[in-house]
């Protein structure tokens, strides 16, 4: 079967986990702790960076963008890229305002600060949160909630009327933020009604279930009316 190297708040593998999902690929999960740099792992991907595919005739994907560019390929029945060209592009765009922007200003922050820290030892650069760091980045999100909800005035899906790679790409992002609830919902409906339409798809309840030990999700994280 499939195997599927992850950490489960990471975007990039919850990209690739509902990629998976949707287009109905079955595989195993195994968790990778990619700042132990385990000699095993990182013969399979040198850059020692979640998520890694590993194929049923041991072929290795890398990379969250890598793979999914291969499962659109390798499992066409279900597309998450439009087919026209024009659109196709927009789909793009927001894939790479999520997978680089978004990160760069939101999750990337707050996922280390809140999350990875507390697993790394001193030496490593664990300890408490820079507050610093977490405060600009709840700053910067709201930026993005704003742009969600600008979207959605026009739209029914990020980049058009269908679902696509985008909404699952931002998702990816938004899950992780939400299961440590730092996403003010309230305050842009707009992006929550479009949050709430892609949290309640059948692929979306693998996300739902995960379960950091130590480190519970908040309360209305599994809720599909919160």
């Amino acid at each position: 079967m499939r195997q599927l190297y992850h950490l489960p708040i990471s975007p990039a593998c919850r990209k690739v986990r509902l990629v998976l999902a949707e287009k109905s690929v079955v595989f195993d999960l195994i968790e990778e702790r990619d700042w132990e740099r385990r000699h095993e792992f990182l013969a399979l991907n040198p850059a020692g960076e979640v998520p890694v595919l590993i194929e049923e005739d041991g072929s290795v994907i890398s990379g969250g963008t890598p793979i999914c560019e291969y499962l659109e390929e390798a499992s066409p029945d279900v597309k998450l890229l439009p087919g026209n060209p024009v659109d196709r592009a927009e789909t793009r765009r927001l894939v790479d305002w999520f997978d680089r922007k978004f990160a760069v200003e939101v999750s990337d922050g707050l996922i280390f600060e809140k999350v990875t820290r507390r697993f790394l030892g001193a030496s490593e650069g664990g300890g408490a949160p820079d507050m610093t760091v977490v405060r600009a980045a709840l700053h910067n999100l709201r930026y993005h909630l704003d742009y969600i909800s600008y979207l959605m005035e026009e739209r029914r899906w990020l980049s058009g009327e269908e679902m696509t790679l985008a909404d699952v790409t931002a998702a990816a992002h938004l899950s992780c933020l939400d299961y440590v609830g730092d996403v003010p919902w309230t305050q842009f409906p707009g992006a929550k009604d479009w949050y709430v339409r892609i949290k309640s798809r059948p692929t979306f309840r693998q996300i739902l279930a995960d379960y950091v030990p130590g480190m519970p999700p908040t309360k209305l994280y599994a809720n599909l009316d919160f």
